[in-house]
């Protein structure tokens, strides 16, 4: 079902500027166990899919979908978001279902809201034991889409005095996550506002690179 849904939003896309006369398809926040605010972020998708229909043409339902990792719906979502900043753990069943999503043509952005790294990374081991995440270099086309980054990552949130890094699960080729870490990309799609101190320009950057995700993850191929 996957495999048939990107499909059909490959080849619409050339006729997405068109207008909301195309099929419009739904992207997902990520509901996984172990405890942590998978829930985190509450603005920053439908503000993403704002920008990313009113930007690039694209005509995603405005209303964000939930999806869990066991759910036979995962294989519906071209683009998953994953975020928070506590305790993740899959169930062998779970970890089954999501590499069967990843493998099949789907895509996970998985955002580090903090505290997330120590948890993710083992719990992607399940998923792909096999494969270890790689930082893509600045020349890799997710940088490189409708909106250029030639420094990678902006920088949105301060932490750990660390520079924001993008790390990738590549499977025979093709990149099925990305890892978004000591960048804190989902705080900035959320509202001006919610955070002090933070910008209309860093809400926009981080906005720009948000749509260059969803463009690449649904051309890439």
């Amino acid at each position: 079902m996957l495999k048939r849904l990107l499909i059909t939003v490959l080849l619409l896309l050339p006729l997405l500027a068109a207008g909301p006369a195309a099929p419009s398809f739904r992207i997902a926040k990520l509901h996984y166990g172990g405890g942590g605010d998978w829930y985190a972020n509450k603005t920053s998708l439908p503000n993403l899919i704002q920008f990313c229909n009113r930007t690039l043409n694209t005509n995603i339902d405005p209303e964000e979908g939930t999806v869990e990792l066991d759910s036979p719906e995962l294989l519906t979502y071209p683009f998953v978001h994953m975020t928070g900043h506590g305790n993740v753990s899959f169930t062998e069943a779970e970890a089954k279902n999501l590499r069967h999503y990843l493998t099949g043509g789907g895509f996970l952005h998985i955002d580090d809201n903090y505290g997330l790294d120590r948890f993710i990374r083992p719990e992607m081991k399940k998923v792909f034991p096999e494969l270890e995440f790689v930082e893509l270099p600045f020349s890799h086309p997710i940088y490189h889409q409708k909106y250029q980054f030639p420094r990678g990552l902006p920088k949105v949130h301060e932490h750990d005095g660390k520079r924001p890094q993008g790390f990738g699960l590549l499977y025979k080729g093709r990149l099925v996550c990305f890892y978004t870490y000591e960048c804190d990309l989902g705080n900035g799609w959320e509202d001006v506002g919610t955070y002090p101190g933070d910008t209309p320009a860093i809400h926009d950057a981080a906005l720009r690179m948000g749509a260059n995700l969803v463009a690449y993850a649904l051309t890439q191929d």
